[in-house]
């Protein structure tokens, strides 16, 4: 079968060549006419000269042969020349259009892709690869809630496969985003690793997708089951949305508005979600009740996917806050712990990584900081996890190693920061790029490392980026004029995959091939 981008060749292309090929013909059909001239040009009614006799005749007859060779030897020679020249261009022609890399001309290897292309790539399967585990982690829950612990193992292992790779994936670039391997050969090949890797993360969810859905029934007689957990966790959400509201206005007045940032807004996006699930679920409800159990899944599953995601963001409320009154607990202990951190330092010398300049200068910031913290706790509303956060860190630049109150406090603020950003990724991840959710796996890995400190810098670091992410594409808490209330947020939750003006179908449990399986 002749290829499109032969059948594609420009006319001008083939043009040349037809030059190439009228010109050797021309020539050839010159040099004929040129040799046989001389016979066309004799004819029997011509004058024929009377050839003088004697030695003057003699002399005369080997001239005129001379001439007759002549005159055959010059056009073949031109001739020749002609069609050796039109070949050579024919030939310089056809080895140029095989070498081209242009539109419309067959290249005989395809080019090789720039260290650009190549990380454009990774970028893509990273984001990819993290969305279909988030997605899959949210289906599986309501899963788990209607079979046995026996029945969901199998996608409870290949979910924890594919957190396994990505987080191998993400470790890769990680390194190379901080330069490492620095051979060029190497970095290609680092990002090859992490298109492999997400690829192998996604199969994983891929080969399970289809038992699932045969275990869920969604299209039959397991649809009833389904729509009994979703309407219930729906219910509960309900209830707890209402007891959040006083929970956070109970933080704005005992703590200052940097305290409670982190979920402002976070119950306003619950109720829009709840709002799209009401509508999703009453179709799936209407469709149940005509006996339409496949036009039913699409919506169930887009309700189920709004459930789970306003449940992140009521959860993060509620967590935010017994975080806070933790904190506003520890923070006398860990003042406590500090200061004899800080006399034990003073009396014990110099620690080895440290000059006397150095530990001098940071004795003093810590004792600054701790007045700054005390001044705080009697002036008025503050932020707990931030004076714990100061109090950790003032003491973690005295390099002593020891434990205690400082310790915990570095401890609590972390995973605190971790769940933050976990929380926030997860219910924007229509939006948020690759470096976010890097940062935050490797904050992850850290904080089980028990290397507090890192890991909220990481986890503050990777909220950081997915806010300007966010920002950058838009923060849609309600609906647009003439849109389906939620529609917007459920897309940029990735609730939705905005594969069309309605949304797009629902992320489903499963990799790249499958998560779309299920539409509307």
């Amino acid at each position: 079968m002749t290829s499109s981008l032969i059948r594609g060749r420009p006319r001008r292309a083939k043009a040349h060549i037809c030059v190439r090929v009228a010109h050797a013909v021309l020539g050839v059909v010159v040099g004929a006419g040129w040799l046989v001239l001389p016979v066309m040009t004799v004819g029997a009614q011509d004058p024929v000269p009377v050839a003088p006799t004697g030695t003057v005749a003699s002399a005369a007859a080997p001239q005129q042969d001379g001439t007759s060779t002549a005159d055959l030897v010059l056009p073949l020679i031109a001739a020749v020349a002609a069609v050796g020249l039109a070949g050579y261009g024919y030939l310089r022609r056809t080895r140029r259009a095989r070498t081209r890399t242009t539109p419309g001309i067959v290249s005989a290897a395809p080019p090789a892709p720039t260290p650009a292309d190549s990380e454009r790539q990774a970028r893509a399967a990273l984001v990819l690869a993290d969305d279909c585990v988030r997605t899959s982690r949210e289906e599986l829950a309501f899963v788990q809630a209607r079979f046995a612990e026996t029945d969901t193992e199998p996608f409870r292992q290949a979910l924890r496969a594919a957190e396994t790779e990505l987080a191998a994936a993400c470790a890769i670039w990680r390194r190379y985003e901080q330069g490492v391997p620095e051979d060029a050969v190497a970095r290609r090949q680092a990002l090859v690793g992490v298109v492999g890797r997400c690829a192998e993360a996604g199969r994983r969810l891929d080969a399970q997708a289809p038992a699932l859905d045969r275990l869920r029934e969604l299209e039959g007689p397991g649809q009833a089951g389904a729509l009994e957990v979703a309407e219930g966790r729906f219910r509960e959400l309900t209830g707890r949305t209402l007891i959040a509201e006083d929970t956070l206005t109970a933080l704005h007045d005992r703590c200052t508005p940097t305290a409670v940032a982190p979920v402002t807004g976070y119950l306003e996006q619950a109720k829009d979600r709840l709002v799209f699930a009401t509508m999703r679920l009453n179709e799936a409800r209407q469709s149940a009740d005509a006996d339409a159990g496949a036009r039913a899944a699409g919506p169930l599953r887009a309700a189920e996917g709004a459930v789970a995601q306003a449940d992140v963001l009521v959860t993060g409320v509620e967590r935010l806050a017994a975080e806070l009154r933790a904190a506003a607990e520890l923070v006398p202990a860990a003042l406590t712990g500090a200061e004899a951190e800080i006399a034990a330092t003073r009396k014990g010398g110099v620690p080895a990584p440290l000059t006397s300049g150095e530990l001098h200068a940071r004795l003093a910031h810590a004792d600054g900081v701790l007045a700054a913290v005390r001044e705080q706790l009697t002036a008025g509303p503050y932020d707990p996890l931030d004076a714990l956060r100061r109090i950790a860190r003032a003491v973690e630049r005295l390099e002593t190693g020891h434990a205690g109150a400082p310790s915990a406090a570095a401890l609590l603020v972390a995973r605190s920061s971790v769940a933050g950003a976990e929380d926030f990724v997860t219910v924007h991840r229509g939006a948020v790029g690759p470096e976010a959710r890097v940062r935050l796996a490797e904050a992850a890995r850290e904080l089980g490392a028990g290397r507090a400190g890192r890991a909220d810098t990481l986890a503050r670091e990777a909220r950081d980026l997915a806010e300007r992410n966010v920002r950058a594409h838009g923060n849609p808490h309600t609906s647009a004029d003439g849109d389906t209330p939620g529609l917007a947020a459920a897309v940029l939750g990735g609730v939705l995959l905005a594969e069309n003006p309605d949304g797009g179908p629902p992320a489903s449990y499963g990799g790249p091939e499958t998560r779309a399986r299920r539409g509307f």
